[in-house]
């Protein structure tokens, strides 16, 4: 007879049919990466051999084909009824006497493994297919945590298997073409960890959302990791830069209650709140977080494949373990070589907003459903809307347009599996399923970056497929213009050069929304409305001006990550006195002036004392994205430089606060936007360290025209393909050439003509930046010197229309 226990020093993945994926990726862990530091709780597991014998000798096998003979497998009824029968047939089975012997012993050995008796143990189930040893259903059966004795452990066990056939389990074999009856089912004993007293949670080794694979996700809560998958609790999320080994993003949540052990002879878990004073403290340290990190780019280069690793923290020993790891599967697989672009034709009503998972867009009738028990009321294509799923809900989840739920994290159950389905979802909304009622039509946006927006009504919206496989590229450097961080990471697999353009402008109206100057005055302020205002954002943050250069900090270092090591060229703040007014507070600080366009706005704010400590701000943002977080690929850029004494004031001005030109290779560009710039340009030359066009504002200074004032645009002569916008241009490229300085251009204007991007190329520009949404156009014209080219296979789907068009050009 084959084994029908193995303990984990004697497992490794070469026995996934033998042991089922989970239990096999911990022996193989177990085995091989413990001298490599990786702690894994020591463990046994039942076989496959051991299932199928416990089936044939106690009679379960024809027991269970009778019971499911005839299944509807598209009633979730009959699936229901069936499933329950068969489980109560397994419950009420007795075990093989030798089965439960070996059973009993390993119990023995792994109790005495760790000096002690009746062992607490995590039981877990790990299904497999014999003649498909790479399906191991996971997520589809039970684990029960906290067991402890031999007459415990035999029972939680039975459950185990019986949960091979829950009603999820039934309807995901029926709908993959799984035999029931060739799976089998591998119970893995481990030792369990007192996370209850600690913290535990998921961590990924690629982006969740883009596919962007230098990064690792950890999530993290206190107690059992649990409430991460259920979604009962919105977890703190670190994400880790592979290269530096650095965190260079975080988010710290309110997490209110944890699961911890249950008392004696009651429930294995039960639910407790946290105190106050921790619920937005961290429930991990930095320390612990890159210890994850690196045990996680340990396993993703032992199995050479991005991983889904559950992790946990001992409270009583301090200690971290890894305690189950599996492939990612979804994001991984997707074809890099295909660039897809989700994009609404027109915002509506916001309803409901939360987090995005993935970057698609869905529309449906609203089906608000708030209990499992519910679930055959939903029809497909319908848009359900619920407090949290979990692995009971999976089978209208895939007949689902879109998924909204009021709890919930990246990494919980909904997040996971509508990832895998590619449904559009938003978690933790907190109040959706209030706001959006049964019967109500709304679109689901994914496309707009880390925020999820649920609208009111049907609104069109686009699909843009492109095959970039044979994309040519120019001789010309073809960088990216980009705004929003969320967008970073998706951005960054378009073919590019590095970013000619980061705008800190994005991330302070929408990661910071308050004026520098008031979180640095928060003491002094009066007005107890702004300041209760200024408080719920900054949460957690007793000195106000951490939360700007945090904020700040973490939106910079993901656009720098995303494209590393390629130069990211960012912008100081170029916001206009009008635009600071408003921020939160900003009122306090800002004149009133008649035309800010030209203003004090750019260079002049930051040496004035009016706003020097603001721009302080910014320059600790900037030192901690490079030196702490190890972002060398980040270069600065002065907006609105009037004079070169006036570049040489601001350079002294970061000098002061950390950020000396050339130490560490830090490299200051300027931007030629203002005439001066260009016809003084030998001068600037000597002072910065590269040119960069910003064509809307020069087009502006050259032809007298206010760029805000629409209606004093004059027809033909208002572009920058005006000649003298263009001599002005082709006059600086030349200085560039001739001082070796380097001259590239972020404006809008060549995203908007590709005539005009074919004359700066002609002109011998070192780099043109340009709008994602035109990168691969624009390159691929370039590439064929102004010849306008089909690039791979693109396909624009219209949705949302009266008529459903496809068109391919």
């Amino acid at each position: 007879m084959k084994p029908l226990i193995k303990f984990f020093k004697d497992v490794s993945i070469k026995d996934v049919g033998l042991v089922g994926g989970k239990n096999a990726s911990l022996g193989e862990m177990y085995r091989k990466l413990a001298a490599k530091g990786v702690r894994i709780p020591n463990g046994f597991a039942t076989t496959a051999a051991a299932y199928n014998y416990f089936l044939e000798e106690s009679g379960l096998k024809k027991q269970i084909k009778d019971i499911l003979k005839n299944l509807n497998t598209k009633s979730v009824v009959d699936i229901g009824v069936r499933g329950s029968k068969v489980r109560r047939a397994i419950m009420a089975a007795k075990f093989p006497d030798d089965l439960r012997e070996q059973l009993i012993a390993a119990y023995r050995d792994l109790s005495a493994f760790y000096k002690t008796t009746n062992l607490h143990v995590a039981v877990r189930s790990s299904a497999t297919a014999e003649d498909l040893p790479d399906a191991s259903f996971a997520g589809q059966q039970e684990s029960y945590l906290n067991i402890s004795g031999e007459k415990a452990l035999l029972k939680a066990v039975k459950m185990c298997i019986a949960s091979l056939f829950t009603n999820r389990a039934i309807s995901y074999r029926a709908d993959k073409g799984f035999d029931h009856f060739k799976i089998a089912l591998s119970v893995g004993v481990q030792k369990m960890v007192r996370s209850d007293l600690g913290c535990s949670g998921v961590m990924f080794t690629i982006d969740t959302e883009s596919g962007f694979a230098n990064t690792v996700l950890v999530s993290s809560i206190y107690g059992l990791g649990d409430y991460i998958v259920q979604g009962n609790v919105s977890p703190d999320e670190f994400l880790v830069f592979k290269p530096t080994r650095q965190i260079i993003s975080r988010h710290t949540s309110r997490k209110r209650v944890k699961e911890i052990y249950g008392r004696p002879g009651k429930k294995s878990v039960r639910e407790v709140p946290v105190a106050f004073h921790l619920q937005t403290e961290p429930s991990i340290t930095d320390k612990q977080v890159l210890q994850l990190a690196d045990w996680g780019m340990i396993i993703e280069e032992h199995y050479k494949r991005p991983m889904d690793i559950e992790w946990a923290m001992d409270g009583k020993e301090k200690k971290l373990y890894i305690v189950q790891a599996r492939p990612e599967t979804v994001i991984s697989s997707r074809n890099k070589n295909v660039v897809e672009e989700y994009s609404l034709g027109a915002r509506g009503k916001v309803i409901a907003s939360g987090k995005s998972v993935g970057s698609k867009i869905g529309s449906g009738i609203v089906k608000r459903i708030m209990s499992v028990k519910e679930i055959a009321k939903f029809k497909p294509g319908e848009v359900l809307v619920t407090e949290m799923t979990d692995p009971d809900w999976e089978p209208i989840m895939k007949i689902a347009s879109a998924i909204v739920t009021d709890k919930g994290g990246r990494t919980c159950h909904a997040a996971i599996v509508s990832r895998e389905l590619g449904v559009p979802c938003v978690v933790g909304t907190e109040n959706g399923s209030i706001k959006i009622k049964t019967g109500q039509e709304v679109t689901v946006s994914c496309a707009e970056g880390d925020d999820g927006f649920v609208y009111q009504g049907k609104l069109p919206f686009k699909i843009h497929k492109t095959d970039i496989t044979n994309l040519k590229r120019p001789k010309t450097k073809i960088m990216m213009n980009i705004a929003s961080p969320e967008m970073a990471f998706a951005s960054s697999f378009i073919p590019n050069d590095g970013v000619g353009l980061a705008r800190e402008e994005f991330i302070t109206a929408n990661y910071i929304k308050i004026h520098p100057l008031a979180l640095l005055n928060f003491a002094t302020l009066k007005d107890k409305k702004l300041k209760n205002q200024i408080d719920n954002l900054t949460e957690g943050y007793k000195n106000k001006a951490d939360y700007f250069i945090d904020r700040m900090a973490q939106g910079i270092a993901l656009i720098a990550a995303a494209f590393y090591p390629k130069d990211v060229i960012l912008r100081f703040s170029d916001f206009k006195t009008n635009e600071y007014a408003n921020l939160i507070g900003g009122h306090l600080y800002e004149p009133v002036e008649d035309n800010p366009m030209l203003g004090w706005r750019g260079a002049s704010r930051y040496y004035d004392p009016r706003y020097e400590a603001g721009f302080a701000l910014e320059c600790a943002a900037i030192k901690k994205v490079r030196e702490d977080m190890g972002l060398h690929n980040l270069k600065v850029m002065l907006p609105m430089c009037r004079t070169t004494e006036e570049g040489l004031l601001v350079l002294k001005t970061m000098e002061k606060y950390g950020l000396k030109q050339h130490v560490n290779g830090l490299e200051v560009y300027v931007m030629a936007e203002i005439p001066a710039n260009i016809i003084l340009a030998d001068d600037f030359a000597e002072i910065f360290d590269g040119f960069s066009i910003g064509s809307n504002d020069l087009t502006q200074m050259t032809l007298g025209i206010d760029r805000d004032a629409g209606n004093l645009h004059i027809a033909g002569v208002s572009n920058e393909k005006n000649d003298a916008v263009k001599t002005l241009i082709k006059y600086l490229i030349e200085v560039g050439k001739k001082t070796h300085t380097k001259v590239g251009i972020c404006g809008q204007a060549p995203s908007d003509f590709p005539d005009f991007a074919k004359f700066l190329m002609d002109e011998g520009i070192d780099s043109i930046s340009l709008n994602p949404d035109v990168v691969v156009k624009t390159t691929a014209y370039l590439a064929g010197a102004g010849k306008k080219v089909t690039v791979g296979k693109k396909k624009t789907t219209k949705v949302g229309a009266k008529k459903r068009k496809v068109s391919k050009t």
